[in-house]
């Protein structure tokens, strides 16, 4: 697959922007338009948007075309997600939002440093790549897919690493949510530390 280089100043490569509902983790019903970079190098198996993979496939977008766009909604929460959007300086982009008091957040899988500050940061690292260091510092949100029961331990051993406020979900991998939500339960009942996350927007077959 393939990662463009860019001028952040100018553009980002762009899958997807839309405004739409926060389906899952913390914010989970809280409106939102999401941003969704082309770009990833991780490689998930189970990754329901493969398409984002490829950055060549995708256009590159002004990240003043970008913020007209989402003025033109009632929004005040974007979602900055992927692909893989720490590949990218997204401080220029970031910055823009915040003249507007917009709260920004990001989805990433802590593989690469951030550049930019955002509101909150949700990390959901992966077996395919280790996350960098500063992941588990600034995490506010630790987001495990399981897609496998051995993936419960493996959860835990992250859970360790992040700051105490941080808060804790594990998600069930979409095609296989009728197997393993009942051991999630289970094992949410036994270390109520953790909370379930459930992509509610694809029950509500919105974006």
């Amino acid at each position: 697959m393939e990662i463009k280089e860019v001028n952040a100043d100018q553009g980002l490569p762009i899958m997807e922007h839309f405004f739409t509902i926060q389906g899952e983790g913390t914010y989970s019903g809280r409106a939102a338009y999401f941003v969704r970079l082309a770009g990833c190098d991780i490689g998930c198996v189970w990754c329901d948007v493969k398409e984002s993979w490829d950055s060549e496939l995708h256009p590159i977008l002004g990240i003043d075309y970008l913020v007209s766009e989402i003025e033109k909604t009632t929004v005040d929460f974007v979602v900055i997600t992927g692909g893989e959007p720490a590949l990218y300086n997204l401080a220029p982009f970031i910055k823009k939002l915040k003249t507007l008091k917009i709260e920004v957040a990001i989805e990433t899988s802590g593989c690469y440093e951030l550049k930019g500050i955002v509101d909150w940061y949700c990390f959901s690292p992966k077996k395919f790549k280790a996350p960098c260091k500063e992941a588990y510092q600034l995490a506010n949100e630790l987001k495990i897919v399981i897609n496998h029961t051995s993936d419960l331990a493996w959860a835990e051993k992250h859970a360790e690493k992040v700051k105490p406020s941080c808060n804790l979900y594990l998600q069930p991998e979409w095609s296989k949510s009728d197997s393993l939500l009942p051991l999630i339960i289970e094992f949410i009942k036994n270390n109520n530390k953790w909370r379930i996350s459930l992509q509610t927007h694809k029950f509500m077959h919105i974006p």
